[in-house]
């Protein structure tokens, strides 16, 4: 072969090859690496405190970046899910595939091969600072225990709230009387009893304040269908008391020291700081928040005060919480004196 038709040759040969040389492998920023493991390690910590069990599901989690999805611990994977390999700092395989969800996402659903994963923007894209980042992945694993465990689907089911829907969707839109104005004036009752006896939790006053907080709620029950305090019970059990787990987490890590590489990001504050600002908000919420504007977004705060009530009533209600679902009644006697 003469040098011009080698050279040839490998012009073509270089041609061919250096496309697949300029296309390295996607990587995870580190820092979704460490705030995801900075999740994982405290629900190890921690979790089994607040919930018996909550650590058996895999902590599966997508991550949505603008191009790319990332999928993490998650035992499974579909076809679509190319691996990218062991990562050290997460202790998982990572496997990824080009974005699929929106990168909004704050969501647990059977995303995976029928696996209850939790489906994530990032902090930049979900509005959230690393703090509540990482509590709001904890809040949705709370989610994968509650879904996973024996015999959720069939009770779900039982409540007969989907109206033939089969995607879920019935559980954000299902119609609610939020803007009928005697509920609504009957909710405002009802909660303002709660944000008081919420203020008097810790004294002497607590069983005069609950009493009447118990009253309001039952005349707001008196004023639904049947069928509309189902949903409204299922929302408060299921969304609502994955708020307070968020806060429950928050109290046990008071005085918890997380990982250098978290305290060292400029939008870090520190969990006992959050745990303050979180309370606030939410507490404000109960009252503050219109029923008729915010609708089901407003069971999230309802359902955090409401099992703050309950630890106070009953410390071990939480035993009950997986065998006596959707109703909170059920966890104290003293709801039905």
């Amino acid at each position: 072969m003469n040098s011009l038709k080698l050279l040839a040759t490998l012009h073509l040969f270089g041609a061919l090859v250096l496309p697949c040389q300029a296309q390295p492998k996607p990587e995870m920023r580190m820092e979704d690496k460490v705030r995801i493991r900075e999740a994982v390690n405290i629900s190890r910590l921690y979790g089994e405190k607040i919930w018996t069990g909550i650590n058996e599901p895999p902590f599966a989690i997508i991550l949505v970046t603008d191009s790319l999805e990332y999928l993490v611990n998650h035992p499974s994977p579909s076809e679509d899910f190319t691996l990218l390999g062991n990562d050290p700092v997460l202790s998982s395989q990572v496997y990824y595939r080009k974005a699929v969800f929106n990168k909004h996402f704050l969501a647990t659903f059977p995303a995976v091969n029928g696996l209850n994963t939790i489906v994530v923007g990032t902090p930049e894209n979900t509005g959230t600072n690393s703090s509540e980042w990482i509590i709001t992945l904890l809040h949705e694993h709370f989610h994968q225990y509650v879904n996973s465990s024996p015999g959720y689907y069939t009770a779900v089911n039982q409540l007969d709230l989907s109206g033939g829907d089969q995607s879920g969707m019935w559980m954000l839109n299902y119609p609610f009387p939020y803007a009928d104005s005697v509920i609504v004036l009957q909710y405002k009752n009802y909660t303002q009893a709660l944000s008081r006896t919420l203020s008097v939790i810790a004294t002497d006053s607590f069983e005069l304040h609950f009493k009447v907080y118990v009253a309001e709620r039952k005349r707001f029950q008196q004023l639904l269908k049947p069928a509309e305090y189902r949903y409204f019970s299922f929302q408060i059990w299921q969304e609502g008391l994955a708020r307070y787990t968020e806060y429950k987490y928050l109290e046990l890590l008071d005085g918890y020291e997380p990982s250098k590489e978290v305290s060292n990001f400029p939008d870090y504050i520190s969990f006992r700081t959050y745990r303050q600002e979180l309370y606030k908000k939410q507490v404000r919420r109960i009252t503050q928040w219109d029923f008729s504007d915010h609708q089901r977004d407003c069971f999230y705060a309802l359902g955090l005060g409401e099992g703050l009530v309950l630890d106070r009533l009953n410390p071990g209600w939480r035993e009950k919480y997986l065998t006596d679902k959707f109703y909170i009644e059920h966890y104290s006697s003293e709801f039905n004196r």
